[in-house]
């Protein structure tokens, strides 16, 4: 990658603004306001405007963008890169693990690992055609879209749109996609990349891709070959790709016909699919197949997902779900009794709730079911409807307190922040 070079005036912004960050960061912690990441991002950001370029100049950089799974599926990638490196593994690579994945956070991340020369980045949605821009990535997942924080995010065709015409822009010089082959919004971004590797995730959620994003018509879903959905539209060419990996299980097939089976510490069908990107991106990296396997059997609770924490006599497993998407391979893995649910509506998570509406709750029904949080009351009203017997306590952790033993706790964004910030995982 070719880069400009900072000028001394450049550099000297860059280092003070870094020496602040530091500085807030070190004062968020001793508040106890969590890591400090995200100050440390906004002071960078706002005394050294393009700390964003300059950070990123250099290095070689593989990233992973989509609506769910990414933070998991970028510590799957990181765990691979780093495996093949040996012992210099964590001093090369630099990654945005806590999951700061706006350009506060990743410039935060950066800043803390000046001399790492690969980065290994989770990145928000808006921030891949800057990404495309600045950095120009090697390689790129992209996982899937579905409907998120309605109020910030209420069309996700016009981010569709933005990486596609972030790639074609790029041309030859654009990164390798490593694609979700059965999210049609992601192959019509995709369309303009200098080269695709499909993965057929075996993804279950369609509601977010009834229409064809090029042409508008509405896409036919029918039985793929291994009998789950599988989309073509009949209004144009737009159809789903060939798969050059293949998720059957807790098999992946690669593309010389091989399968392996990744030996995951993270729960869930939509994990295994995560990891089948993470390893085709890690291949793609120039990561040889054992060694990305080696990595990715290295994780465990990836920020937080599904990490165990004692709250006084109550042990919960934390599981984050976001939007509809989330919940629906979420639930599946409730396997305690009582489940908490907590539910809130800050700028983070999304103002408009009523995605609440979209999710099956019903699958609960029979189960102890305490809903929790600011908007518990918006929740208890759609348990209610779902014929799901439930309780309401709206403080998260009076309600933990009432359930003294084991119970599987599922949330939205901010609610799990507190809940790791309370349990000191970050």
């Amino acid at each position: 990658m070719t880069t400009m070079p900072m000028s001394l005036t450049g550099r000297a912004r860059l280092r003070a603004a870094t020496l602040l960050g530091d500085a807030a960061a070190v004062a968020s912690r001793v508040a106890g306001k969590g890591t400090g990441a995200s100050i440390r991002g906004q002071v960078l950001t706002r005394l050294a405007p393009s700390s964003f370029d300059d950070l990123l100049a250099g290095k070689r950089v593989a990233a992973v963008s989509g609506t769910n799974g990414k933070t998991t599926t970028n510590h799957l990638l990181a765990a691979a890169i780093r495996a093949s490196l040996g012992a210099a593994g964590a001093r090369r690579v630099v990654t945005n693990a806590d999951g700061g994945n706006l350009h506060q956070g990743i410039v935060s991340a950066l800043a803390k690992a000046r001399s790492a020369d690969i980065a290994v980045l989770e990145c928000d949605e808006r921030v891949i055609p800057d990404l495309i821009r600045a950095a120009q990535p090697e390689v790129l997942v992209f996982l899937n879209f579905s409907r998120d924080q309605l109020d910030r995010n209420h069309e996700i065709k016009f981010l569709a749109r933005s990486w596609r015409e972030a790639l074609a822009a790029a041309g030859d010089r654009g990164p390798v996609i490593v694609a979700n082959a059965n999210d049609p919004l992601v192959v019509w971004s995709a369309g303009t990349a200098k080269q695709a590797i499909w993965v057929d995730t075996g993804a279950r959620w369609t509601a977010d891709a009834a229409l064809c994003p090029a042409c508008g018509t509405v896409l036919d879903w029918s039985d793929g070959p291994l009998g789950r959905p599988a989309w073509d539209c009949p209004g144009c060419e737009l159809t789903q790709p060939a798969a050059d990996y293949t998720v059957a299980g807790d098999d992946v097939t690669l593309p010389t016909g091989r399968v392996v089976t990744p030996s995951l510490q993270v729960p869930g069908a939509f994990n295994r699919s995560n990891a089948a990107c993470a390893l085709a991106a890690a291949i793609a990296f120039g990561v040889s197949l054992g060694d990305a396997l080696k990595g990715l059997a290295t994780v465990k609770a990836p920020a937080g997902r599904f990490a165990e924490a004692q709250f006084g006599a109550t042990t919960a497993r934390l599981m984050l779900a976001k939007n509809p998407a989330g919940w629906a391979e979420m639930l599946p893995l409730a396997g305690a009794d009582p489940v908490v649910l907590a539910i809130d509506s800050a700028l983070a998570d999304g103002e408009d709730v009523s995605w609440l509406w979209d999710v099956e709750y019903e699958q609960l029904a029979g189960r102890r079911v305490t809903c929790t949080g600011p908007r518990a009351a918006d929740l208890a009203v759609r348990l209610a409807y779902a014929g799901v017997d439930h309780d309401v306590i709206p403080d998260v952790f009076a309600a933990l307190a009432a359930h003294p033993g084991h119970v599987d706790v599922m949330s939205t964004y901010t609610p799990f922040q507190d809940l790791l910030l309370k349990a000191g995982l970050r």
